[in-house]
């Protein structure tokens, strides 16, 4: 009962697809045939093969998707004509899904499909058959191949490519704009039925926006929307399969819009006068305050500038637009003065910068508002009258002269008294002065051009009333020149002249200087002092130029006569007063070559032969020089020589002076050579112990008794020598004693440490503390204590 029913289903679909489906089949079976007819050759050596008649018979091959039966679908039959119905064919599937997906009866060819199947995965399926003789395993048919197609039903719902739209449209815009397309996509088969037909409608955001049911296009539905109203809207959209009919799948989207911003609002002021105040004394520029115009749009629809139209204060303020507040800024352009003007009016305007010609019905784009700036009166500082001053004075001025004045006053309505100082640190030697009272600049010193031809003060003008209030001013003083310096030579000339001079021949030329700088340039004048107005052997010609040439007066000069000459000339500029000097020029008498070449001017060198030349002066100075040396060579040989001995064997029996150069056994060797008695002649004497012997004992040292009063020095050595010769302790071998004889007037006796005989450990010295701070140093050495010592 059931074949029966799957086999009238499927002859029913058959029946409808028939007309859609037999095309591609018929094509397929077509590409078959032709394949068939290219085949020339068989198995049998190449022989040619007559076509036979196809033995195949099977019904159209359709199947629909997502088949929920409990048994398995029924596809069709594979059939031969070859097949007598004994059994002995075996009919084979292969191709897509042979095995898994479709299963052939190997006996009857009936093919089912084993699983449900969907065609959005896949819509058709490629299969090859083929019957082969159960016996023999030939193929008595040619394997052919067939397609099986799946039909496909409403079961994919319309899906939109985005979850989320995101548009936007331009306020104040007409009815039909476009604002976005959305779009939406079946998975079902387009030409089959209207499973895949969408049909757009908008479920909300109605009446502002409207939705194309064939496009999906969202166009706006209301006139004049406005941003400053509403910016943000949100509309669902709604896709729908079949064609929109009952029973058709659905999906929807949500579209976010946003109305951007045109500039269709102008700048308004929130209120039509401000009230700003401003010092008198504020700096140019300085902010006074901010205006704002309000304006709803945004962006730079929204940017503004701002301007002075018209007032009374337009030329002494500014306004300035601030980009990033758009806020005016209104600005000191010129100085304020209270006793001037005390209110100012200002009429400020707002404009958009980027109007748009669309909007200008809706009016001007621009609002004005009035500023009142009133101005506070501080107590200013005094105004000179210049910005600087300059004065001129000649530099012979007197002390106490007044060379100039400046002028300051009180700009405030109160005319407040002013005094005057000078800066004295512009002023340092305290040159000039000004009275405190009217200004007046005069001099305490004399004047100098050419030590200092400006002098740069500062004058200070300070309010009475209120010393902080000050102003400072440069005075520029120009000391102007007068006629004190006399000319003189401009430098120190080396002049000569040659023996074999020429009456008339120029031998210097001089020029001068002068300090001073008159107005119209230097003019001096040269001239024979009066004492001697007619020199006989030279004389002096003005140039005319501010030079003077001095020339020969005779034939030929002697260095034997007269080796130097003295020539005074008489120098006075055209200046009032006149100024002049007298300058005395050196000039020698010098031997000269046909040249007139200097080669000599010394009369020591007429002594020389005439044909001694330079190098034969330098050869003559060389070989006194090679003398020198060898004669200190010479007498350093014979130095040495003398150093050596006189006898040089050790068996000469001449006299021998041995040296022993013994200077003792140092600080510590106390008993060897004991001269501590030979210093002080007060020594005791009976203190005659071995001096190369350790004594068995240690005395202490103390005062000893003096022995002899008034002895003489020579008696006392002779003594001495006396007892160290007869004296048995003495070495066996000659010693040298040495006696040293330092007086007895010392009030401290005895220092020395040689006198000791014991070791220090054993000698008190603590007295040194009681002789005052001269023996502090030997006090802290020897008067400590023991460890102290140590």
């Amino acid at each position: 009962m059931m074949r029966t029913c799957s086999c009238l289903s499927l002859f029913i679909w058959t029946s409808l697809l028939h007309v859609v489906d037999l095309s591609p089949l018929q094509e397929q079976m077509n590409k078959y045939s032709e394949r068939e007819k290219k085949l020339g050759f068989s198995e049998d050596r190449g022989k040619m093969l007559r076509r036979t008649k196809r033995g195949w018979m099977w019904n159209q091959f359709f199947l629909l998707e997502e088949y929920t039966g409990t048994d398995t679908q029924y596809v069709g039959k594979l059939h031969t004509d070859q097949d007598k119905g004994d059994g002995n064919l075996k009919y084979i599937l292969t191709g897509d899904g042979a095995g898994s997906l479709f299963i052939i009866d190997e006996n009857t060819g009936d093919i089912h499909a084993a699983k449900k199947l969907d065609r959005e995965e896949k819509s058709l399926y490629v299969l090859r058959a083929k019957a082969i003789d159960r016996k023999t395993g030939r193929q008595v048919e040619p394997e052919s191949e067939f397609i099986i197609k799946i039909h496909d039903i409403n079961d994919n719902e319309p899906k939109f490519t985005k979850d989320l739209y995101t548009a936007s449209v331009p306020e104040m815009s007409g009815v039909g704009t476009s604002v976005i397309q959305v779009m939406a996509t079946d998975a079902d088969d387009a030409n089959y039925g209207n499973s895949a037909k969408i049909v757009y409608s908008i479920l909300q955001g109605q009446p502002y926006f409207s939705v194309d049911p064939e496009s999906g296009i969202i166009k706006t539905a209301l006139p004049d929307m406005s941003r400053e109203n509403r910016e943000q809207y949100q509309v669902v959209i709604q896709a729908k399969d079949m064609g929109g009919q009952m029973g058709g799948l659905s999906g929807t989207t949500t579209v976010n819009i946003t109305l951007t911003d045109v500039n269709n609002n102008p700048p308004r002021f929130p209120q039509s006068t401000y009230q700003l105040s401003s010092l008198e004394s504020v700096p140019l520029g300085t902010p006074l305050g901010r205006v704002k115009a309000n304006d709803p749009d945004v962006g730079e629809n929204a940017e503004m500038e701002y301007s002075l139209v018209e007032g009374d204060g337009s030329d002494m303020f500014d306004i300035i637009t601030d980009k990033d507040t758009q806020e005016g800024i209104i600005t000191v352009k010129k100085q304020l003065d209270f006793e001037k003007k005390m209110v100012y009016s200002l009429r400020v305007e707002a404009s958009n910068t980027h109007p748009d010609p669309r909007f200008r019905h809706l009016g001007p784009f621009k609002d004005t508002a009035v500023v009142k700036i009133s101005v506070e009166d501080v107590d200013e500082s005094p105004v000179f009258s210049k910005p600087f001053y300059l004065i001129e004075v000649d530099e012979d001025v007197k002390e106490g002269s007044i060379i100039g004045q400046v002028i300051a006053y009180d700009p405030d309505a109160m005319k407040n008294l002013i005094k005057y100082s000078v800066d004295r640190h512009t002023d340092m030697d305290r040159i000039f002065n000004i009275h405190s009272a009217n200004g007046s600049i005069f001099t305490l010193k004399p004047l100098d051009r050419e030590s200092f031809p400006w002098h740069n003060i500062t004058i200070t003008a300070t309010e009475i009333n209120n010393p902080k209030q000050s102003t400072h001013i440069p005075v520029f003083i120009r000391i102007l020149d007068i006629n004190d310096h006399a000319p003189e030579f401009a430098k120190y000339y080396e002049t000569f002249v040659c023996e074999n001079a020429k009456p008339g021949q120029l031998i210097q030329t001089i020029s001068v200087m002068d300090k001073d700088d008159p107005p119209r340039g230097h003019k001096f004048f040269f001239e024979p002092v009066p004492e001697f107005p007619l020199n006989p052997n030279f004389t002096i010609v003005d140039n005319k130029d501010n030079t003077a040439g001095v020339l020969t007066r005779k034939d030929g000069y002697s260095r034997h006569k007269m080796n130097t000459y003295f020539l005074p000339i008489l120098i006075f500029d055209n200046d009032y007063p006149i100024q002049s000097s007298t300058g005395t020029l050196t000039i020698r008498v010098c031997a000269c070559d046909n040249q007139g070449n200097m080669q000599s001017c010394n009369a020591e060198a007429l002594i020389l032969s005439a044909g001694l030349s330079t190098g034969a002066l330098i050869a003559i100075l060389l070989c006194i020089l090679i003398l020198l040396i060898l004669v200190v060579l010479f007498t350093a040989l014979k130095r040495q020589r003398k150093k050596e001995p006189l006898i040089i064997s050790k068996d000469d029996v001449r006299d021998n002076i041995v040296t022993y150069n013994d200077e003792g056994g140092g600080e510590e060797d106390t008993q060897a050579f004991d001269i501590g008695t030979l210093r002080n002649p007060e020594a005791r004497e009976d203190s005659k112990h071995r001096r190369d012997v350790m004594p068995e004992s240690i005395f202490q040292i103390r005062r000893t008794v003096p022995l002899w009063e008034n002895i003489d020095v020579q008696d006392f050595i002779h003594r001495r020598l006396k007892e160290n010769d007869s004296d048995p302790s003495a070495p066996p071998y000659d010693s040298l004693a040495t006696y040293a004889y330092e007086g007895n007037d010392s009030i401290a006796d005895s220092l020395s440490s040689l006198e000791s005989l014991t070791a220090d450990g054993n000698q008190d010295y603590d007295y040194l503390s009681d002789w005052g701070p001269r023996f502090k140093k030997l006090a802290d050495m020897y008067g400590g204590d023991e460890s102290d010592r140590d």
